[in-house]
């Protein structure tokens, strides 16, 4: 512990301009949120929408590792969890916007054994029944095709949600322009109950008034890393460089050459897509160059601060909203904030985070790729890392506020979506001015754009070094359209593509290493 507290004690000065970074989602992080998974914030994302750049495409993903097939009830949002999407546009890492989601679960059919159940135009009772149903009375509802109204009797397990934007104090209620209610879409359970789950899934894409989306539901994961290697103590696989990748692999954005933990895995997403002439302090679209033009984000998940258990009867909540986990740049908590200081790291608020500086200035990480790879590192105080968390190019338009140190992703709004064909996974590094850490695309490459500034990329050419984990893009492709993430992977049909196994890339090309 003294090793440790040695390697992160500085002087007060230099505490005060430290930087926070990390290197991905490990969908794992702090001990409260390992017991609390339906609150654990996986990934947050902020970026221009592809396809219209006059809106930012928020997404909040929660709940981890959802394995596709694990019924019977599957995976719903949590009815007792503030699920909220905050935005930072005057400099201070304070919430001036956030848009609020609260969930309501219904069972509709409570002797049913499933949450999901369909097939076909429905299966009745045959001519040999047992006796107490005659037959040709209905059994299995018709395959699930709506998700209200004729298609959607399969449906057992329901979730509407509200969605509420806080501005400067003033709560408003935002509504289906239909005048519907507002459904989560349900896990895809597999082809025979949900026989077009892109169709289904795409009728939970609401509109809200004033330019404003959103979607709430189980998608693909969007995040991509061979997680296992590198919490083995950094042991990234020999066939993908071993940790430092050759200049092919790092340039092939499109292949993999180790396998992606995450295939074959959902979560649960909120997606929502904003005007951005309503999240900027002007209240305009402004160009790259303003300095009103960049915002910082976040999300955050709550509980009540009253929990009664009642057993025999439901649990139930009261009290003020007690915050659980929060995030902005991928992986603080994971891999820069000790064991010790997450749960309280979780709690706390970006305006507050100069109190865990010291954890940043001289990241432990950096030191553990001096240690394993024998590549230097800057030394400290590594001021290289400041741009990252504070408002400051080459994100941020000179002569931005810097307002304090604070874990907020930040995006310039004023810097237009990059076309498909020039996007790159490693975005700013790669000359991408549209990714991260100029906000973060459900594409961009975190985890190895993330440990090249730790390892002092930022800092000048001394220090690139072409720091991967093999993984340079997800199992199945992404949309192009809001909410961009891949539907949600089938419950029957669903692959992880683990070591040894063919089909590394997108289920084509050889065997992912082993070693």
């Amino acid at each position: 512990m003294n090793r440790i507290k040695s390697l992160v004690c500085v002087g007060v000065a230099a505490i005060m301009a430290a930087p926070q970074l990390g290197l991905g989602a490990s969908h794992r992080e702090a001990p409260i949120t390992a017991l609390d998974t339906k609150a654990d914030i996986t990934d947050f994302y902020a970026f221009v929408s592809y396809d219209d750049p006059t809106k930012v495409t928020f997404l909040l993903d929660v709940d981890p590792l959802l394995e596709p097939g694990n019924g019977p009830t599957y995976f719903p949002f949590d009815d007792n969890v503030l699920y909220a999407i905050r935005i930072d546009n005057n400099n201070d890492a304070r919430s001036a916007i956030s848009f609020q989601f609260r969930f309501q679960t219904e069972i509709r059919a409570p002797e049913v054994f499933t949450a999901f159940v369909g097939a076909g135009d429905g299966i009745n009772a045959p001519a040999n029944s047992p006796t107490g149903v005659a037959p040709g009375t209905p059994i299995v509802p018709p395959a699930i095709t709506a998700l209200d109204g004729n298609g959607s009797q399969g449906l057992n397990l329901r979730q509407r949600y509200t969605v509420t934007m806080v501005k400067n104090g003033v709560s408003t209620q935002l509504t289906n322009e239909t005048g519907q209610p507002l459904f989560a879409v349900p896990t895809n359970v597999g082809p025979r109950t949900m026989p077009d789950y892109p169709a289904l899934a795409a009728q939970g894409i609401y509109s809200l008034g004033n330019g404003i989306r959103v979607f709430a539901g189980t998608v693909d994961d969007p995040f991509y890393i061979d997680l296992g290697a590198a919490f083995d103590s950094l042991n990234f696989r020999m066939a993908a460089g071993g940790g430092v990748l050759t200049a092919a692999q790092d340039a092939d954005d499109n292949t993999n050459t180790a396998p992606d933990f995450l295939s074959g895995y959902n979560v649960n997403t909120i997606a929502i897509e904003v005007p951005i002439a309503m999240l900027t302090r002007t209240g305009t679209l402004l160009k790259a160059t303003d300095p009103a033009a960049t915002i910082g984000a976040w999300g955050t998940t709550s509980r009540p601060r009253i929990t009664v258990r009642r057993a025999p009867l439901p649990a139930e909540s009261s009290g003020n909203w007690s915050q659980v986990q929060r995030m902005g740049n991928a992986l603080i908590n994971e891999l820069i904030i000790g064991v010790g200081h997450k749960d309280y790291w979780s709690l706390s608020e970006p305006k507050d985070d100069a109190q865990f500086a010291s954890f940043d200035l001289d990241p432990l990480l950096a030191r553990v790729f001096n240690a394993v790879y024998g590549i230097a590192v800057p030394n400290p105080p590594r001021m290289d890392l400041l741009p990252l968390v504070v408002y400051a190019p080459p994100i941020a338009a000179p002569g931005t506020p810097q307002g304090p140190i604070a874990d907020l992703l930040r995006l310039n709004t004023g810097v237009g979506p990059t076309p498909k064909a020039q996007r790159k996974r490693l975005g700013l590094l790669a000359g991408d001015p549209a990714g991260y850490p100029n906000g973060r695309r459900v594409s961009d490459d975190v985890t190895d754009i993330s440990a090249r500034a730790v390892a002092g990329i930022l800092a000048g050419s001394a220090f690139n070094y072409r720091i991967g984990d093999g993984v340079n893009t997800n199992d199945v492709p992404y949309q192009e359209t809001f909410p961009y993430a891949a539907w949600a992977q089938s419950g029957r049909n669903r692959r992880h593509i683990d070591p040894g196994e063919a089909g590394c890339t997108q289920n084509a090309g050889p065997a992912c290493p082993i070693n």
